[in-house]
């Protein structure tokens, strides 16, 4: 009968292997306690225990399993239905979702598994889809819940179309619910392109059709005043007033040079002004004032400035 030589064990070790060691190889029958190291326990789930020689070799074959611990776990939206706190190797840990929620593949439960790595995934629940509200539209297919990535086609009402202009169309349910509401539209109301606006454009490039309620911003050239709402509104196919780039005053060195004035505190020759600005003026040095003391605080006014004058 073949001796047992003496045991390496991986993640654990014998109790006094030092004094034991001189003592190996052994025979068959024999019997010593060993430890597992941290996150690591015996087949009987202890930390400790007795491995033997046997005419086989040593058993257990694998003294020290990896454990996995359900304090490493996080579930949203979701409960661990096991009481056990520690799992080893192989093992599998049961959780359950909340009500209206659901595992990847749709289920209400699932399970992930201990590796020598750790757990094999961390649980995770899905927001089911409940059935949607359907505007101008209805569903082709029954049912009250959807998992994720599910489809649910639907069709408009006639007369209405979806966004897209087409009378049928999908909505796909995801982590945060529906893709989209499966809402149609009277094409009637719906819009073309916004209205153009001098000296300014939309934010955004144009599309060839908006829906009803959509929304779209302006903006104004550098120096431009926007005047009225910087957006404008798809309603009954016509889009609301759009707003207006009003021009800014542009204070050039000539026209100073001119009224032999300079800028109060600028040493700038050319200077732009938005509508409402007040600029203040100054004479050059050698010149007196010929205009009153209040028209050396200019306002500009929709690219309308009014000079003072020295002398």
């Amino acid at each position: 009968m073949k001796p047992c030589e003496f045991p390496e064990i991986q993640h654990g070790g014998l109790y006094y292997k030092t004094i034991r060691r001189p003592y190996f190889p052994v025979a068959a029958g024999k019997s010593y306690s060993y430890y597992c190291d941290a996150n690591f326990v015996t087949p009987s789930g202890s930390y400790w225990d007795y491995i033997h020689c046997t005419q086989d070799g040593w058993s257990p074959a694998v003294p020290c399993l990896r454990t996995c611990s359900k304090s490493d776990i996080e579930i949203e939206n979701g409960f661990i239905s096991e009481s056990s706190s520690i799992y080893i190797l192989n093992k599998e840990m049961q959780y359950k979702c909340k009500p209206g929620y659901a595992t990847a593949d749709g289920n209400s439960s699932g399970s992930i598994t201990c590796l020598q790595n750790g757990w094999s995934a961390q649980p995770i629940c899905f927001k089911l889809c409940d059935m949607p509200v359907f505007e101008n539209s209805r569903a082709k297919s029954n049912g009250m819940w959807f998992k994720l990535h599910d489809t649910l086609d639907y069709e408009c009402y006639d007369g209405y179309e979806n966004r897209y202009g087409n009378t049928t169309g999908s909505i796909v349910c995801g982590e945060d619910g529906w893709s989209h509401l499966p809402t149609c539209y009277n094409s009637s109301e719906k819009c073309g392109p916004p209205p153009p606006i001098s000296d300014g454009d939309t934010k955004s490039f144009p599309q060839k059709v908006y829906l009803p309620q959509s929304t779209v911003e302006y903006q104004c050239q550098s120096y431009y005043e926007l005047q009225g709402s910087q957006y404008v509104t798809c309603s009954n196919g016509e889009w609301s007033e759009p707003p207006r780039c009003i021009n800014p005053c542009i204070i050039t060195e000539e026209n100073m040079n001119k009224n032999n004035i300079q800028l109060k505190g600028k040493s700038d020759r050319n200077y732009y002004a938005k509508t409402g600005d007040i600029i203040e003026f100054m004479c050059k040095l050698g010149y007196n004032a010929n205009t009153s003391i209040l028209s050396f605080q200019a306002v500009c006014w929709e690219g309308i400035l009014e000079y003072p004058r020295c002398e």
